[in-house]
């Protein structure tokens, strides 16, 4: 029966509490000097070829791994320069559009100018 590789500390824990129960019950009933019986012997076999097993899987694990070939991708082709693009003619400024739109500037000199006109101006009497 081939041994699980993730449960051998929990194996050998096991099969050490049935040992040791084997020869407590041999010790109690015939004391220490008669042979030990079959079921101790199998036990210590076991026990024997699990700590073996221990010690191989330590051994291997300490080897180095085998690691996968890296695969080397193909180079691809470089691609071929492309043609300059044809230079784009210089675009033509818009004509400044003051008629249509007057910019801040122009809208506070006019109030001012409007200010200072009303200021000036002939003031009517309300009588005439």
């Amino acid at each position: 029966m081939p041994i699980r590789t993730a449960s051998l500390s929990r194996q050998l824990h096991k099969n050490g509490q049935r040992l040791h129960l084997a020869m407590m019950s041999r010790a109690f009933s015939h004391g220490t000097d008669p042979a030990p019986s079959e079921q101790e012997k199998a036990l210590r076999e076991e026990r024997n070829a699990l700590k073996a097993a221990q010690a191989e899987r330590r051994a291997r694990a300490l080897l180095p791994k085998a690691k996968p070939v890296k695969v080397v991708k193909e180079a691809k082709p470089a691609k071929a320069p492309k043609a300059p693009k044809a230079a784009k003619p210089p675009k033509e400024k818009a004509a400044k559009k003051s008629a249509s739109k007057p910019s801040r500037a122009d809208k506070q000199t006019k109030k001012a100018e409007n200010l200072e006109a009303a200021k000036k101006a002939d003031r009517k009497s309300a009588k005439t």
